[in-house]
């Protein structure tokens, strides 16, 4: 459930923050209260600065969030910080407890607003709340990431008919995605247009210039995900999935 904390918020304000330091402490230190009961309410007990891991996963979180906001689109602040903490806190207990498909029994506690217990059917009623928000989380990821590969040219559902076959070679391909997505020039060069730049990696790669146009698509698809906004992917690619 979404809410509203006491302070009030404008787009000005995080526009500040987006500009000083010294503001972005300053409003992470005012909504502090508001990161708190976020965590609170998304893990199920009482969480402490200073105390618990999850406090500072929902701060970098508000920090995050201050970065991506873009007052031009319009929306709520608050309610982009909550979904983000959300989010995080997921991918938090999905890292810790990795064998987990959806990893709620972390979440087990006390009740924040009784201080007691939840009932069992309260436990499993939130426990399927959260898969339902992954599940519904990871279905717009997917059409998100559609979308993007098919303004390059790539058809989402062919992809992996592009991923070599043998797994040292999708494991060399991956290298080099993870290479273009972590060098500022290669990626502004993707993002720009739409494609790799064979003429300046080929040298930095193991690669023949030969294989890497052969898997051009697979490479670009990887590197897509791993530049953009999905955390179920990068997750799953960073941990050595394969796309």
């Amino acid at each position: 459930m979404s809410f509203l904390p006491g302070p009030r918020l404008g787009a000005a304000d995080v526009r500040r923050a987006q500009a000083d330091p010294a503001e972005r402490e300053r409003l992470i230190e005012r909504f502090t209260p508001f990161i708190l009961k976020v965590t609170t309410r998304a893990v199920g007990h009482y969480v402490r600065m200073g105390q618990d891991d999850e406090v500072s996963v929902a701060l970098i979180a508000f920090n995050e969030a201050i970065d991506r906001f873009d007052a031009g689109r319009g929306g709520s602040f608050l309610a982009l910080a909550e979904t983000v903490i959300r989010r995080r806190l997921v991918d938090h207990y999905r890292r810790e407890h990795a064998h987990a498909e959806i990893p709620m029994s972390a979440f087990a506690g006390d009740d924040p607003e009784r201080d007691a217990p939840f009932p069992g059917e309260e436990q499993a009623a939130m426990e399927t709340h959260f898969q339902d928000v992954a599940r519904e989380e990871r279905r717009e990821e997917i059409e998100r990431y559609r979308r993007e590969l098919g303004a390059v040219g790539i058809d989402f559902r062919q992809m992996l008919s592009h991923a070599p076959r043998h797994r040292d070679a999708r494991q060399a391909a991956m290298d080099v995605a993870r290479l273009v997505a972590g060098t500022p020039e290669y990626a502004s060069f993707l993002r720009e247009r739409g494609t790799l730049p064979l003429g300046r990696i080929d040298a930095e790669v193991a690669l023949s210039r030969k294989t890497l146009e052969r898997h051009r698509r697979y490479i670009v698809a990887v590197a897509l995900a791993l530049m953009g906004d999905y955390p179920y992917l990068q997750t799953y690619l960073r941990s050595g999935g394969e796309a």
